[in-house]
């Protein structure tokens, strides 16, 4: 396997965005979540991505494999974590969610999407990393 490198991360990041803009481009604004993620989802295999999705995070708690109730959207080639909606309204809370599970599962750039926008690529995304990202090589 490869070793993970910011740019290697970054490059990912791009091709998850190009995926999240041609859906986008696709369906426009106005559908319920659960449908976006299915095509984002079928999107990115179809480019060759591996993708998890909808799966829980359990938080080891002193040796203790604790179910907090915790489930991701989508996680792209085990690198990037992408949390989806489908809102008139961001709030604080969506972030401190992506943040946290990136954190919990060690994972270095999570992408917040709302696909409940005109242009995806100006409004609706905004991209995080955490001390995994910066420690990695560049």
């Amino acid at each position: 396997m490869d070793t993970l490198t910011k740019r290697k991360v970054n490059e990912l990041s791009y091709e998850v965005l190009g995926a999240v803009i041609e859906v986008h481009k696709h369906l426009g604004s106005g559908l319920l979540e659960k449908v976006y993620e299915k095509c984002l989802i079928h999107e990115l295999q179809s480019r060759g991505f591996k993708v998890d999705f909808q799966k829980t995070i359990y938080v080891d708690y002193k040796g203790v494999i604790v179910d907090c109730d915790l489930r991701y959207d989508l996680l792209i080639e085990d690198t990037i974590l992408v949390e989806l909606k489908a809102v008139s309204t961001m709030l604080p809370i969506f972030e401190a969610q992506l943040m946290s599970y990136m954190k919990l599962m060690e994972i270095p750039k999570g992408i917040l999407v709302n696909f409940h926008c005109t242009n995806i690529f100006k409004e609706g995304q905004k991209t995080f990393v955490n001390d995994f990202y910066r420690m990695l090589p560049d």
